[in-house]
């Protein structure tokens, strides 16, 4: 399929073609659902904690004797019975990762992009650069009208263009390598340059 290429100043730069097995797929939720899933499980701290009997602070000592008191039969006050005991069977630091196949996770990717470009939400930009000052392309993206968008460059990203673009609200910028099915999905817009699209191209084959 053809998509026409633009600049960063609106101006066009020709049209490219892009592969039907990363585009035109008919994008499967349960797919990308099963990615974003193992994604965020894999960012997950995972350092819940509380503390068991052996951690509160409490004396040792039993707290009254053992007949007499027509109560229960209690040794300690960390008992996970009474209030500000230990808890019982409570979260510990763990790691919520699991494993998902390198093939299937190349899958969610392609699915992720062929979903972008069925909702038509896919530029194509010659390359990310060119633009040294945060005002000077952050006026370029307002008119572009990109609110939440997404760039994917090529095996590196330009040095000046990431500096200018630091401070501008929602616009991240990946190189090809970091492109994932996750923030492909949250943006609006998504932008790949063409080195981007060789890089993904390369990268998914």
């Amino acid at each position: 399929m053809k998509l026409d290429v633009i600049k960063l100043d609106g101006g066009k730069a020709g049209s490219v073609d892009l592969d039907e097995a990363l585009f035109g797929l008919e994008p499967r939720a349960d797919i990308l659902h099963r990615v974003v899933r193992w994604q965020r499980n894999n960012a997950q701290q995972g350092t819940h904690k509380v503390k068991t009997r052996s951690e509160v602070s409490y004396s040792t000592k039993k707290i009254y004797r053992q007949k007499g008191t027509g109560g229960a039969r209690h040794g300690a006050r960390s008992a996970p019975i009474f209030r500000k005991g230990g808890i019982y069977k409570g979260p510990t630091p763990r790691s919520h990762g699991h494993e998902l196949t390198k093939k299937f996770r190349k899958l969610g990717l392609r699915h992720a992009l062929s979903a972008k470009m069925k909702e038509g939400r896919v530029v194509i930009l010659d390359e990310a650069a060119g633009a040294s000052k945060t005002a000077a392309l952050a006026k370029q993206i307002k008119d572009l009208g990109w609110k939440r968008a997404l760039v994917i460059d090529g095996a590196s990203v330009n040095e000046d263009f990431a500096q200018a673009a630091r401070n501008i609200e929602g616009l991240d910028i990946l190189p090809s390598m970091g492109a994932n099915v996750y923030d492909i999905l949250k943006r609006d817009t998504l932008v790949i340059t063409k080195a981007g699209v060789e890089a993904l191209e390369a990268r998914l084959k």
